[in-house]
């Protein structure tokens, strides 16, 4: 298989006409090469519109998705980020490229050791995987960026409150069939902006709280 023909195909023809017009990520999803975080089962899938299986069940976001979200973010070179959901470590690789550092928390021991495997692999050397439920636990200090690599059905508050002020965070947001990515700006200590970005899908981060139903 030609990967560099489909990789410059992914670019110009999902990822282009998606919106993603910043060069610099179009760069960054030239140079960082994707097949290498992808299970080998599905290596020459890498570069297709669909989300890939990866391990315990959960999946890599199809790449037009994981670049609209990277260039809504516009991770600048100072800029701590916390990822929350590593999955094969892509998503930290790209955001390594861009910030000062990332921390990533996946809830698998498995995927999280595999991410850290390929972010060593790929050179990334500010990328770090933690074992972790976000749910449940996060890291201390704050953080420049905060990106949500699965959905939820609404932001935590938990996150926004790691947040710097001006601090940014990206979440598809919102309950199947109708979910949206969302970019939130942290504009004070209790106020914030949010922003619907575009309509999508995403497979549900574990642990956080989900839309209450009505009982009748």
């Amino acid at each position: 298989m030609d990967f560099e023909q489909a990789r410059f195909n992914m670019i110009e023809q999902q990822i282009r006409p998606w919106d993603v017009l910043d060069q610099d990520v179009l760069n960054l999803l030239g140079a960082v090469k994707r097949e290498d975080f992808v299970p080998a089962a599905y290596r020459a899938m890498a570069f297709t519109d669909m989300e890939i299986p990866l391990p315990c069940g959960e999946i890599m976001l199809a790449p037009k998705v994981e670049a609209r979200l990277l260039q809504e973010l516009a991770v600048r070179k100072h800029e701590w980020v916390l990822e929350i959901g590593a999955g094969s470590g892509f998503m930290a690789a790209l955001l390594g490229h861009c910030a000062a550092h990332v921390m990533s928390l996946e809830i698998h021991s498995e995927l999280a050791e595999s991410a850290q495997r390929h972010l060593r692999q790929a050179g990334v050397m500010n990328a770090t995987v933690r074992c972790m439920d976000a749910s449940q636990e996060l890291p201390p200090g704050e953080f420049d960026v905060i990106v949500l690599s699965g959905s939820v059905a609404q932001i935590p508050q938990a996150l926004v409150d790691r947040l710097k002020p001006g601090g940014r965070l990206c979440a598809v947001v919102g309950d199947a069939p109708i979910m949206r990515a969302q970019l939130l700006t942290r504009s004070g200590e209790r106020q914030s902006r949010v922003v619907d970005l575009f309509d999508t899908m995403a497979p549900r981060l574990h642990g956080f709280a989900e839309t209450p139903r009505f009982r009748f």
